[in-house]
């Protein structure tokens, strides 16, 4: 498959401090993807860099090929064909709707112009707003309109920078969903950063996991939640808590029993380590003799979230249906069902 964009150890760094460090990722035609990390862990600047914005230190950025950074080659930004859409929407408050979308579109005739402005905004859903000022529309239809200009010029990326932030919760997730059928209608590959896992997921093909300027894992978001590559993308992504415990052969001895990999772990035997239990790994079971107290209890729409006090005080995690409801302060009998028995060096 052909590559879009191919990101190949790229370093910057402000002010003697590293800021990407060696980072490398490659998007496929029509793929889409996203940055995932916490603030400062250079996500933001790799789509700077991407848009030209900002000049690598070294490495070499190519978009359909075209080395478009690195060596001697530094295209200017305007020349890219690379779309953005913004934080805070960069909207031009005095041009309608229709005004804003066409704003990139000057070197087409005015027939032409007209037809794409109409076109892009039937296809964000917003063709009947076009004679609307952006102070009119609704934080989400504002996103649409930043969406539409940067799709209007045909661009063979589009850049997404923390574009659903503004918005509440609820909204994010619908709306990344909405932003990632209209991109694979139109087959164009995208690049999104944010500090949200839940709108990553909901948007990507591909999430790739910063901190501190590396990429930890480049992968699926199933991947990354059943196979964290390291500790750190364990502890990022998702829900659950770490349990120390010893290796012994294909086993690791935890305070709650012995759980078995189906395959070789990668620590010697009297290995100390920590187990990830994610919630849909704890299961209720009365007759366990492994027992836990009921000591919080969180409402999630279908499924309920409870935080369970094991006898040495550690808490693991357990997500149920509504059928299969506990009561906080009571004690539970609970087995532990991991789908994969994920194991990390202890530090």
């Amino acid at each position: 498959m052909d590559k879009t964009l191919e990101f190949d150890s790229v370093s910057l760094a402000y002010g003697g401090r590293p800021v990407l460090d060696g980072m490398s990722f490659a998007l496929e035609a029509g793929e889409i993807a996203c940055l995932l990390g916490s603030s400062g862990c250079g996500k933001t600047t790799a789509l700077r860099c991407i848009a030209g914005f900002e000049t690598p230190a070294e490495g070499n950025i190519r978009l359909e090929g075209e080395m478009v950074s690195g060596g001697l080659a530094e295209v200017a930004a305007h020349r890219r064909r690379v779309g953005m859409v913004f934080q805070d929407h960069a909207l031009f408050p005095h041009l309608t709707v229709a005004g804003n979308v066409a704003f990139g579109l000057s070197a087409l005739g005015r027939g032409e112009r007209k037809a794409r402005v109409e076109e892009t905004l039937r296809l964000v859903g917003l063709a009947e707003e076009a004679a609307r000022y952006p102070h009119q529309l609704s934080g989400g239809q504002q996103q649409r309109v930043a969406l539409a200009r940067a799709l209007a010029p045909r661009p063979r990326l589009l850049l997404l920078d923390e574009p659903f932030s503004n918005l509440d919760a609820e909204l994010r997730e619908r709306l990344a969903r909405e932003v990632r059928a209209i991109l694979k209608s139109q087959g164009i590959a995208a690049l999104m950063v944010t500090h949200d896992q839940h709108e990553a997921f909901a948007i990507a093909d591909k999430v790739g996991v910063l901190h501190q300027g590396r990429l930890q894992q480049w992968d699926t978001p199933d991947a990354l939640y059943h196979g964290p590559a390291n500790r750190y993308v364990a502890g990022f992504i998702g829900q659950g808590v770490f349990l120390p415990g010893r290796v012994s052969g294909r086993a690791v001895a935890l305070e709650t029993g012995e759980l078995r990999s189906e395959g070789e772990l990668r620590f010697g035997d009297g290995a100390e380590v920590e187990v990830l239990l994610r919630p849909d790994a704890v299961r209720p079971e009365p007759g366990s003799p492994l027992r836990a107290r009921v000591v919080d209890k969180v409402l999630r729409g279908t499924v309920c979230h409870y935080s369970l006090e094991l006898l040495s005080g550690r808490r693991v995690l357990a997500e149920l249906g509504h059928e299969e409801a506990l009561a906080v302060g009571e004690t539970v009998g609970i087995r532990l069902q991991p789908r994969k028995l994920l194991a990390f060096a202890r530090d």
